[in-house]
């Protein structure tokens, strides 16, 4: 039994709370899936792809939200509840390296499983035993079926949401996330309360962040161009130009997976509605909507242009893909014959902060690269309609959020280091630009 100072020495009463509080959280939940709703009413072969800014459309939009008959779809939800017990299960049989994640406010560190490129390959072997014994109708269901699965998948983040919260509540010794423990059962619903909530071995938020959404998003964006493929006969530049860099991206995250160990999603934040939605539901379904776009109204590109979207997109990953591979392999060992020849100040704390190589370009220079490459793909659904660039938008407002908290977790950790650094490293995104 833990004593009631331990426990509140081990878990502090949430003071600030992020996103304005209930309010803010309230506005976050029904705006996210209020999009997922808009998006699709607004961007379908029905009715074309255009921004809803006449009465007609909002009363075709409120219409179709109503109907309700037309996507709660218990055959989806089953699909779908299939798909995360078989990623789940791949969790637990499949081998892998068990690495330790960081320190944990208490001096314990988690032990994690490798396995989600394994993962990966061996659920994409499935796939292609499917295309095998019964062709693209596997696949040509889920493009069809898309917002009935994108539905179940928002009914599964909550209903997972709604356990992890009430499971927190199981012992006084479990480690609550610092900014999930206000006490108001809103808030912390939706932001987290508990920090790494476990079921046995299995880490929900570890797995959730990379298993069900991002290889989710690779089965839409595959379904989706043997879609286009079904119905135009070809698949088109633009829908290559859009999924292949896309997909990718989900292998590489996959091949460096012990990575995400160590940013703020599984070191800092609670898993809450807010990263189970947004792992379950607005990754895959969202981020998909240049190839859902594309498998009904293809874009053909000219060499030209085509050329120029791949060498930004490919130049933009390697940004993302350096930067962090440089930071990843200097805070694993410094002395490492390719990162110790960077330089570096050291702060009071005993931490390391790199003042050259990507890192002396901008404190932030991966969120640029990550957004320019996700530029690229809304580039390559052309020109015709603003709701394809809504992934470019919205990652601009969520990398600044990110900075954000970035910029003040360090200044209130390394307090005048942070300053110093600043002076050195004086550019956030762009070097000489901002």
């Amino acid at each position: 039994m833990v004593s009631q100072s331990s426990a509140q020495t081990l878990n502090p009463r949430t003071v600030h709370r992020e996103f304005f509080g209930v309010p803010g959280a309230l506005a976050v939940m029904t705006g996210t899936v209020s999009v997922v709703f808009v998006w699709y009413f607004s961007c379908n072969p029905q009715v074309g792809c255009q921004l809803p800014t006449t009465h007609e459309q909002w009363t075709h939009i409120l219409r179709g939200a109503f109907n309700y008959q037309d996507y709660l779809s218990s055959t989806a939800l089953v699909a779908y509840t299939v798909w995360w017990a078989w990623l789940a299960l791949l969790y637990f049989v499949l081998p892998g390296h068990v690495v330790e994640g960081v320190e944990l406010r208490d001096g314990s560190r988690l032990k994690y499983p490798i396995n989600g490129l394994s993962s990966f390959f061996v659920t994409l072997a499935v796939a292609l035993a499917a295309y095998t014994y019964w062709g693209t109708l596997p696949f040509v269901w889920v493009a069809d079926h898309y917002f009935q699965l994108a539905v179940s998948s928002i009914l599964f983040a909550t209903a997972q949401a709604l356990f992890v919260y009430a499971y927190s509540f199981r012992s006084s010794s479990v480690m609550l996330a610092l900014a999930g423990n206000s006490c108001n059962p809103i808030y912390d619903f939706f932001i987290g309360r508990e920090l790494n909530p476990r079921l046995g071995p299995l880490d929900l938020k570890y797995f959730c962040e990379l298993r069900p959404g991002i290889m989710g998003w690779v089965l839409l964006n595959t379904s989706f161009a043997i879609r286009q493929h079904t119905v135009f006969d070809s698949v088109s530049n633009s829908m290559w130009l859009a999924i292949v860099p896309q997909i990718a991206y989900c292998v590489d995250t996959l091949v460096f997976e012990r990575n995400v160990l160590t940013t703020m999603d599984i070191v800092t934040d609670g898993f809450g509605w807010m990263l189970s939605f947004g792992d379950l539901t607005w990754v895959p379904v969202m981020y998909s909507l240049q190839a859902r776009f594309l498998a009904f109204h293809p874009v053909h590109h000219s060499s030209p242009m085509a050329a120029l979207i791949a060498v930004m997109a490919v130049a933009s990953f390697l940004v993302f893909r350096l930067s962090n591979s440089e930071k990843n392999a200097f805070r694993t060992d410094p002395n490492d014959p390719k990162v110790r020849h960077l330089k570096y100040i050291t702060t009071e704390s005993g931490s390391k902060l790199l003042v050259s190589g990507w890192w002396g370009m901008a404190r932030h220079i991966n969120y640029t690269g990550d957004w320019f490459f996700g530029l690229a793909q809304c580039l390559a659904a052309g020109f015709e309609t603003p709701m394809t660039y809504f992934f470019a938008v919205y990652f601009l407002v969520l990398l600044l959020h990110r900075n954000y908290r970035d910029e003040c977790k360090c200044r209130d950790k390394y307090k005048k280091d942070w300053i110093r650094y600043c002076e050195q490293v004086p550019y956030l995104f762009i070097p000489y630009v901002i």
